[in-house]
């Protein structure tokens, strides 16, 4: 098996409770809580910090198609950012698109959703795009 490239954003020992503890936002902190919730539910793992701000779940060794390289890193993960939460789904967005517009009030980028909090989208919705995220091989 290849060795993987080294990356920057690696696991760490930090607490994920105190790091969502520390979340200044009181609705972002509460929404942190339930998308932790439902991404353990849908991986069975538990939550650990990958770098600064990152909360990741199960571990995965990833290899671009284009280049070959391999880096070892999260299943599914988010992070509380000061203007949104950010969901790190490896999925593909352009394939998901019936169930993202059934999701509601979000933005999406390169493989990530936005949303601003829980209650501008449909949690069921979320977590089944939660849910495909995981079984991606």
């Amino acid at each position: 098996m290849a060795k993987p490239a080294q990356i920057k954003t690696k696991p760490t020992t930090v607490s994920v409770d105190d790091f969502i503890a520390a979340v200044t936002n009181e609705q972002q902190r509460k929404d942190s809580q339930t998308i932790r919730t439902m991404m353990e539910k849908a991986s069975g793992a538990k939550a650990k910090m990958w770098g600064a701000s990152l909360i990741g779940f199960g571990d995965k060794r990833y290899k671009s198609a284009a280049t070959g390289r391999e880096v070892d890193w999260f299943i599914i993960g988010f992070s509380p950012r000061k203007a949104n939460l950010s969901l790190h789904l490896a999925i593909n967005l352009e394939k998901q698109a019936a169930t993202l517009q059934k999701l509601g009030k979000h933005k999406t980028g390169a493989g990530c959703i936005y949303i601003h909090k829980l209650e501008d989208v449909d949690t069921k919705v979320l977590q089944e795009l939660i849910n495909t995220a995981v079984k991606v091989k």
